[in-house]
């Protein structure tokens, strides 16, 4: 027979993280390419995870989520954010973010709405668009701060945008944005009538005194923005796969009618433990960050005596590399997990109007030291 996919389907290429991790595995390779650690969360919370099993807490959970998880979130956002974000229809469990963010899309995008997105951007919030039927339209994130022009993106709005799409801490540049950011994108989706998703999940990773401030708490805002969050990023359990999202109850309606067709219920038992970890969320925190702090920390002095100069990230556990002049980053990639045993990210595949990305380099430093030190000398052993 002739197997016909849809047409949406065919745009969708191979994601470059599955492909350089497979690169990766081929060439047995140091793999700073994959984004998530290589190492366990907190044993206590895996305890919390045997317990609800034992307890037989193991059959399909309520589609929008267990109860004691989303009071957790909901005191969560207001004892650190002071917003208030009802449990009871205003947040709602999904299978991690990913899924929040593909139920958050195709939940107000329509066949034909133009959708702001910075690039470099996480590939998915380019292909679920696609699939929605909306149009992307990038803004671009500039080297060395990855600050936007106000202007350009001032410019970008049409009568057909409907939503704009924001990532902080953000992947892959570990860029915060400013206060002075937010509020002029707060100032062009209020006085354009814009929705805005919000992926933050990585809020509790950022560096050298830098804030998270959700765009929710920006007068204004709260009403038209999705916050999208995710326990995978800050327990370090992303095969767990717990995220939420927090929105407006005529927002959470939507996006229960997608995700009732696509996943319907959440991981009962970790659903459990991730409550239980909310509740302790305080105490685990300065551990967490001193953690990544130190890795991050450790990546750049090493990187300063390589070819691959860092920028320095505030956010996250990614770092962006310079490369040598005159190499482009995805002929590099390559040469590097085949020659010299260490994958990366090529974020070139990330852009889709500046060259900036064929510049650099994406690195992961959710890595344990043995990881880092190994893939570091690798790259350090490269010569032009």
């Amino acid at each position: 027979m002739t197997i016909q996919l849809s047409k949406r389907t065919e745009k969708i290429p191979e994601s470059v993280f599955t492909a350089m991790s497979r690169l990766a595995i081929e060439n047995k390779a140091v793999n700073l390419g994959q984004g998530f650690p290589d190492f366990n969360g907190p044993d206590w919370l895996i305890e919390e995870v045997y317990k609800a099993m034992k307890e037989g807490k193991n059959q399909y959970a309520p589609s929008i989520g267990i109860l004691t998880l989303r009071k957790n979130i909901s005191a969560l956002y207001k004892s650190i954010y002071d917003i208030d974000w009802s449990y009871d229809n205003e947040v709602i469990i999904t299978m991690g973010a990913t899924e929040a963010l593909y139920s958050s899309i195709h939940s107000v995008v329509d066949e034909g709405d133009e959708v702001i997105i910075f690039e470099p951007f996480y590939d998915s919030y380019m292909y679920d668009v696609l699939l929605a039927g909306g149009i992307p339209k990038l803004i671009t994130l500039h080297k060395p701060d990855f600050s936007f022009d106000f202007e350009e993106f001032e410019n970008a709005i049409t009568n057909k945008t409907k939503v704009i799409i924001l990532n902080n801490p953000q992947n892959p540049t570990g860029k915060v944005y400013t206060k002075k950011e937010l509020d002029f994108i707060s100032d062009i989706a209020i006085k354009n009538d814009l929705i805005i998703i919000s992926d933050e999940v990585y809020e509790f990773l950022t560096y050298d005194n830098v804030n998270h401030i959700p765009i929710s708490t920006i007068p204004g805002m709260k009403e038209r923005t999705i916050t999208i969050s995710s326990a995978g990023k800050t327990f370090g359990f992303t095969g767990w796969k717990i995220g939420w999202a927090c929105a407006n109850k005529d927002f959470i309606r939507g996006i229960h009618s997608v995700r009732q067709w696509t996943t319907f219920a959440v991981n009962t038992p970790c659903q459990h433990a991730v409550a239980f970890g909310l509740t302790k969320i305080m105490e685990y925190l300065p551990d967490f960050r001193k953690l990544y702090l130190q890795k991050r920390d450790f990546i750049i002095q090493e990187l300063k005596d390589s070819l691959f100069s860092p920028i320095i990230p505030l956010g996250s556990y990614f770092i962006m590399v310079n490369i040598p002049e005159n190499k482009n980053d995805m002929e590099l990639a390559i040469e590097l997990v085949k020659d010299y045993k260490v994958a990366t990210i090529p974020p070139s595949v990330f852009y889709s109007n500046s060259d900036e990305g064929k510049s650099m380099l994406r690195l992961c430093f959710a890595k344990q030291d043995e990881t880092l030190k190994n893939g570091i000398k690798n790259l350090k052993a490269y010569k032009l």
